[in-house]
C-alpha cells in the first residue's frame, strides 16, 4: 500500500510525529460522502486468453501511474499447482508489461513497492505440505528474489515464522513491517524487522483493545511516518507510532480490508465486508478522505460482497480496487 517510503523523510520529520485525534466532524450517513468517481471499463488487459483470479492486493510503481498487482492465478484462493504469473505490472494505458511468480506461492495476499522499485509480497498458507507459504519475499523489479522471511510452509508465532502473513509496508529507513495474520486460528500481531531482515520487536495479540488485532489485513503510512493497520475484523483503522505505541483509532472508514496513503496523505480504505450483523449501517466499497483531519470527503460504493479487498491510487488520483470473490480488477476516474 504505498506509500510514504517513496518520499524521503528527514530524521526530524520522524521525530516530531504529531499525536493523531480522534475528534472529527463527520455525516451520522457512513455512505452519505460524495460519489465522485465511475468505473473505467475494460482498462486493464490482460494477455493471451487470461482470466482474472481473486486480485488480492495493489500497488502503484515509483513512475506514480504504473500498477501492480497480485492475482491468484485464474482461481480464488490457490496458485500451488498453477503456471500463470500471479504478479503483474501494467502501465498507464492498462497494458500488462511484465509478469512472473509462477510455481512460487500458494496464496498470494499482500504486496508493496518499495522505494527502489522492489516487490514485497507475501504468501498466507501452506496447501497441501509443499514447503511454501507463511512468507514474506523480496524481488527486484526484475522478479529475482533478494530475501525472504519466515520459514516456508511452517506456521508460528516466533521471530522466524509467520501464521498467515497478510500484509507488508517498508518504511523511509528500511525498516519492514509484517501484518502477520488473517483471522481465525492464525496470528494477530504486527512484526518488525530492519532493512536486513533482523527481527527488531512484534507487538500485538488476539483481542478488540488498543493494540489488539484480530484479522491485521492491511498497512499505510502517512508523511509523518505513522502506521496505519486496517484491523479489518474489528471494523476500525488503528494508528501507531513505528515502535508499536497505539495513538488512536478511526471506524468511520468502514471495515477495513486494504488501506492506501498516497504522497498527499489522501487514504484511501476499501471495505469489503461490511454488512448489518457485522458493521451495521456501513456499505461496502471504498472511502477516501485526509490523514489530516479523519474526514471521509468520497465514497465509491460497490455491491457484490465480500470482494473488494486491495486499493491504491496513482499520483492523477485514478483509484484501483482489487476483487476477490469476483475475480477481478478495475479502475475509477474522477466523473
Amino acid at each position: 500500500m504505498l506509500h510514504f517510503s517513496r518520499w524521503m523523510l528527514g530524521v526530524a520529520a520522524l521525530g516530531a510525529m504529531a499525536s493523531v485525534g480522534s475528534v472529527y466532524a463527520q455525516s451520522p450517513d457512513p455512505n452519505s460522502a460524495p460519489q465522485t468517481y465511475r468505473e473505467d471499463l475494460g482498462w486493464a488487459k490482460l494477455m493471451n486468453g487470461r482470466k482474472w483470479g481473486a486480485v488480492s492486493a495493489v500497488d502503484i510503481d515509483r513512475d506514480g501511474k504504473s500498477v501492480w498487482i497480485f492475482d491468484r492465478c485464474e482461481t480464488a484462493d490457490d496458485c500451488s499447482a498453477s503456471n500463470l504469473d500471479p504478479v503483474q505490472k501494467f502501465d498507464a494505458s492498462g497494458k500488462m508489461v511484465f509478469s512472473f511468480g509462477k510455481g512460487l506461492f500458494n496464496y498470494p495476499h499482500g504486496i508493496y513497492v518499495d522505494a527502489e522499485d522492489n516487490l514485497w509480497v507475501s504468501d498466507g498458507r501452506v496447501v497441501k505440505n509443499n514447503g511454501k507459504g507463511h512468507t514474506v519475499m523480496k524481488f527486484s523489479p526484475q522478479g529475482k528474489l533478494l530475501m525472504t522471511l519466515g520459514t516456508p510452509g511452517v506456521p508460528g508465532n516466533d521471530d522466524k515464522h509467520f501464521n498467515a502473513p497478510s500484509d507488508i509496508l517498508i518504511a523511509p529507513n528500511g525498516d519492514i513491517f509484517v501484518a502477520d495474520g488473517h483471522g481465525g486460528d492464525t496470528n494477530a500481531r504486527i512484526v518488525k524487522f530492519d532493512k536486513n531482515g533482523k527481527f527488531i520487536k512484534t507487538w500485538g495479540k488476539k483481542g478488540a483493545g488498543p493494540g489488539e488485532f484480530d484479522a491485521p489485513h492491511g498497512f499505510a503510512m502517512d508523511k509523518a511516518g505513522r502506521l496505519y493497520v486496517a484491523d479489518r475484523s474489528n471494523s476500525r483503522i488503528q494508528i501507531f507510532d513505528q515502535d508499536g505505541k497505539f495513538l488512536t483509532e478511526w471506524r468511520q472508514f468502514g471495515r477495513p480490508s486494504g488501506v492506501f496513503i498516497n504522497k498527499d496523505d489522501v487514504i484511501y480504505v476499501a471495505d469489503s465486508t461490511s454488512n448489518d450483523k457485522l458493521n451495521a449501517g456501513y456499505k461496502q466499497g471504498i472511502r477516501i478522505g485526509s490523514v489530516k483531519d479523519g474526514k471521509v470527503t468520497a465514497f465509491i460504493p460497490w455491491n457484490e460482497t465480500n470482494t473488494l479487498e486491495g486499493v491504491a491510487a496513482d499520483d492523477a488520483g485514478n483509484v484501483y480496487g482489487g476483487f476477490t470473490n469476483t475475480l477481478n480488477f478495475r479502475r475509477f476516474v474522477k466523473k
